[in-house]
């Protein structure tokens, strides 16, 4: 298994991160400033972009695991890779997501806990309602860990 920083073309990996943000105009907000890693484990398993939000923080903006992959491991052997690659540039991780218990759930397994909510988020930003485990997303709920 490896786990690569890739530095060009990184539209490649539109469909992939399409899996986690629906919307191309929004991946497009932070694809190019933000880090993009590639999980390989013969053949790519997972993709993340990472952005610099200032005060030493980073935020984890999209994390998406192929279909068939999911729920093998390989989205929390990429947030823990990413721990450990910006334990000496930032102090802290925080990463926003739909108010979905599973992903809450998930975020928690790997060490992040609450930290705030922005009201109407996915209502206000993007143009189509969306919907992960059948739940309609409204709120994005943000959680945060040291690092």
């Amino acid at each position: 298994m490896d786990i690569i920083l890739l530095t060009e073309n990184k539209k490649q990996q539109l469909d992939l991160l399409l899996l986690a943000d629906e919307s191309e105009s929004m991946i497009d907000r932070y694809l190019e400033r933000g880090e993009l890693f590639v999980l390989d484990d013969n053949g790519v398993k997972a993709v993340c972009v990472v952005t610099d939000e200032g005060d030493g923080v980073c935020e984890l903006k999209n994390i998406a695991v192929t279909p068939k992959s999911q729920r093998q491991g390989y989205g929390k052997r990429l947030i823990k890779h990413l721990l450990f690659y910006y334990s000496e540039k930032y102090n802290q991780m925080i990463v926003g997501t739909g108010d979905v218990p599973s992903s809450v759930e998930f975020y928690k397994s790997c060490g992040f806990e609450y930290s705030h909510r922005i009201e109407n988020f996915f209502t206000d930003n993007y143009d189509h309602q969306m919907f992960e485990d059948g739940v309609l997303l409204k709120d994005m709920v943000y959680l945060k860990r040291e690092i």
